[in-house]
């Protein structure tokens, strides 16, 4: 253990979020736990080696309690604008600690088997096949908006009971949300969300339905003790995390695809490669940059260094995925590799629950991308192509195709 002399704090600029991995590759040599302040002005240690960020990713010490985000996010952000979105739609499973994480976990668990997950299969398979009859005839498009982000959208609204009417508005919220804006517009959008979900909370209790959304009303109604706010919180967690993993998933998917085609020619000639390839995707540019906010509630050592209480905790699961000592030449897609232990999902109690819905999507996805169009390229240069800001999700803007 050693104090902390490490390098000065560092600063990561809007360019960081478009190309994190060369910072990454620079900081596991340099300094692997290091102070940084993120591009929204908060300060926080960002941890990038393997064996640490998985380690740390399952260290009880390193708390997610959302009650002290507030206090937290006054102490470590510079700029004068909200750290947090609201209340009412944090106090969720992915921001609480034991016990309170098992009891919120437990009421979602049985929707998210893997036989449930599976029984969904010719579902999504048709909400695919239509995405792609609205293609038909269409020289270019943009594949996030026509069919990467659609896809998994209407997938967990259609779980949750969700109407397909308010998809649009929800989506903008969600832009919102994840990559910031100005103050007035992220309460607003925060705002916004909560006042619909209390919505449609009423009209659940009024109409029982019987999808996921009711059986949460429900549970709440027969004393399981889910609060207004955890309700509201944990719908919301379910439409963000069960569609904008995967819309990152596919995309930055096929991205590897177009940039190389002998691969792209593979894959389609032996699908029976798809399930490994999914795997090295999440492990290459996997959807989560960095997991979920934690802090520290003491002085807690990572990786030799000592970071003191009070502080943001942000552990970089791309990097540690492209870590060299775990993965080797890890800067290559290698569809063969074993990635097994890759973190692209998380590790430990937070382990991302909706991850084999997201595997079978994207299986789906590729599959009837392939069986529908022979031929599909970038529409635009891979350098100029954009990433979304925010430091959690890390999705393509748009990924202009075009098709044949």
């Amino acid at each position: 253990m050693v104090d902390n002399a490490v390098a000065p704090e560092e600063r990561f600029g809007p360019e960081f979020l478009q190309d994190p991995h060369s910072v990454y590759s620079r900081l596991r040599k340099e300094c692997p736990v290091q102070r940084v302040v993120l591009p929204a002005g908060l300060q926080a240690w960002v941890v990038t080696r393997y064996d640490d960020v998985r380690s740390a990713l399952a260290n009880p010490g390193l708390r997610k309690d959302f009650r002290r985000y507030p206090d937290l996010f006054a102490r470590n952000t510079m700029r004068n604008r909200p750290g947090f979105v609201h209340p009412a739609l944090v106090a969720h499973m992915l921001n609480t600690d034991p016990p309170d994480h098992a009891r919120l976990r437990k009421l979602v668990t049985k929707a998210f088997t893997l036989r449930r997950i599976q029984e969904m299969r010719p579902r999504i398979e048709q909400i695919a096949t239509e995405l792609l009859d609205a293609m038909d005839g269409q020289r270019e498009v943009d594949l996030v908006e026509s069919f990467a982000f659609p896809l998994p959208i209407t997938v967990i609204c259609e779980m949750i009971g969700m109407p397909a009417r308010d998809l649009d508005d929800f989506r903008d919220w969600c832009v919102t949300l994840i990559s910031g804006g100005e103050p007035e517009e992220v309460q607003r959008a925060a705002d916004d969300t909560k006042e619909y979900l209390l919505d449609l909370i009423a009209k659940k209790r009024e109409e029982p339905v019987a999808d996921l959304f009711g059986a949460l009303v429900h549970a709440r109604d027969d004393g399981d003790q889910l609060t207004e706010t955890e309700l509201v919180s944990m719908v919301f967690l379910l439409l963000v995390a069960g569609h904008e993993t995967t819309v990152s998933l596919i995309a930055s998917g096929v991205l590897a695809l177009l940039k190389d085609q002998e691969l792209f020619a593979a894959l389609r000639a032996d699908r029976s490669l798809i399930p490994g390839a999914i795997e090295e995707f999440l492990r290459y540019d996997g959807p989560l940059n960095m997991a979920t906010f934690r802090y520290t509630n003491e002085p807690t050592e990572i990786g030799g260094v000592v970071i003191p209480a009070d502080e943001f905790v942000m552990l970089a699961l791309t990097s540690a995925n492209r870590d060299e000592d775990q993965f080797p030449d890890p800067d290559q897609v290698d569809i063969t590799r074993d990635t097994s232990g890759h973190l692209a999902f998380g590790h430990g109690i937070h382990y991302c629950l909706g991850a084999p819905l997201a595997r079978l999507e994207v299986e789906i996805a590729f599959n009837r991308l392939f069986d529908r169009f022979d031929h599909i390229q970038l529409a635009a240069a891979a350098a100029d192509l954009r990433w979304r800001e925010g430091v959690v999700i890390r999705s393509l803007d748009a990924l202009p195709v075009q098709l044949r």
